[in-house]
């Protein structure tokens, strides 16, 4: 009696770690997914070592990180700085990495920084990363106003772009070259729980699913000084929150299409990867999906962005890949596949989550360029 008692105790305290380790994890993937910090790397992210810099040259740790084709932002304490391709010519190592060091923005890249790669890669404001005149506008939202850049161009069909998970309205800056030169207007949005902008209630986001009247703000304030069509650019969250607009909002109808990066399109499957990618055990996986929509105070019941296909009216661009970790690629070849009559999937092989643009900047212009064409 006594070692059958005994050995259900030791269930009992297995089955309560158990269920401590999951809340503790479903706080972790709920810290990262709805209180992400921009300028932080997301989880999964390594941390690199600078070994040298100097000439025009960047010498890091070797990893599949370091050895990502394209351009991207590196970020530490205090540093950002601009890094282009691997250089083939150059003496790599059986440790190191050798690229193109495009820009040193601000800080120090001494031997022993330790760096991560980040997909945004302009910092500052349009004018001063870019040279690109510009307005600071604040657009009404329902908590309060929220700060914006507006960079003016001669169209009337105006793009928002909508950065997501880890980063600012700094990423967006991308492509603005790209949408200057053909002569859109572009309204850089900051939502709820960014810098300048109101916190949401609970001070949590919520992949979209509060988000997204930001996004209908956005569109009134774009209606309302000028715009006669609108197409909305979302990377991460920030494409979720683009297709909860489109589906939700009373203005819907002025949207002419949608760009999709890396859209969050099965939060539980993203909640999952990112407590993974945070070391949580694999038998409290399911657990920690759980506590950390719990947290969030997200309906287990809820319909998936564009789970009904059939509500989708206008082209969408959809730019995803299937090394993603955070965002899985499945759900867009889905959606593709479901609407092929106005859904089209552009493919980025070799990137990582919301770095479509990064891995591959002109073939990603190029798509971009045949899709907008016909809503210029």
């Amino acid at each position: 009696m006594r070692t059958a008692t005994a050995t259900a105790a030791a269930v009992t305290t297995t089955l309560l770690g158990a269920g401590a380790a999951a809340v503790a994890a479903g706080r972790y993937a709920a810290d990262a997914a709805l209180r992400p910090r921009p300028g932080h790397p997301l989880p999964g992210e390594p941390s690199l070592v600078v070994h040298s810099a100097e000439g025009g040259r960047i010498a890091l740790t070797r990893s599949a990180a370091s050895l990502r084709p394209g351009t991207y932002g590196l970020h530490a304490p205090g540093v950002h700085a601009v890094v282009g391709p691997v250089l083939p010519g150059a003496a790599q190592t059986p440790d190191t990495v050798v690229r193109r060091l495009l820009a040193v923005t601000h800080g120090r890249l001494d031997p022993g920084t330790r760096v991560h790669f980040t997909a945004q890669v302009h910092a500052g404001d349009p004018h001063g990363a870019l040279g690109l005149d510009h307005a600071d506008v604040d657009v009404p939202g329902e908590l309060g106003g929220l700060p914006a850049w507006f960079v003016p161009a001669v169209r009337d069909t105006w793009v928002i772009t909508v950065h997501g998970l880890g980063t600012t309205r700094e990423h967006p800056m991308v492509v603005m070259p790209f949408l200057h030169r053909y002569q859109l207007p572009v309204l850089d949005l900051a939502y709820r729980g960014d810098l300048g902008a109101p916190e949401s209630p609970d001070g949590l986001g919520h992949l979209g699913e509060s988000e997204w009247r930001d996004v209908d703000a956005a569109l009134r304030y774009a209606l309302r000084f000028g715009a006669r069509r609108i197409v909305l650019y979302g990377w991460s969250t920030g494409a979720t929150m683009a297709l909860r607009a489109v589906e939700r909002s009373a203005v819907a109808d002025s949207v002419c299409a949608l760009v999709l990066d890396s859209p969050v399109l099965d939060r539980r499957t993203t909640f999952r990867n990112l407590a993974a990618a945070r070391g949580t055990p694999a038998p409290v996986l399911p657990l920690a999906v759980l506590a950390a929509e719990s947290r969030a105070g997200l309906r287990a019941d809820h319909r998936a962005p564009a789970a009904d296909p059939d509500v989708l009216q206008v082209p969408v661009l959809l730019l995803h890949g299937p090394e993603d970790t955070l965002a899985p690629w499945g759900p867009s070849r889905a959606l593709a596949a479901a609407r092929p009559d106005i859904v089209t999937l552009h493919t980025v092989r070799d990137a990582s989550h919301g770095a479509m643009w990064n891995a591959d900047p002109d073939g990603y212009e190029e798509v971009l360029r045949r899709f907008l064409t016909p809503h210029m």
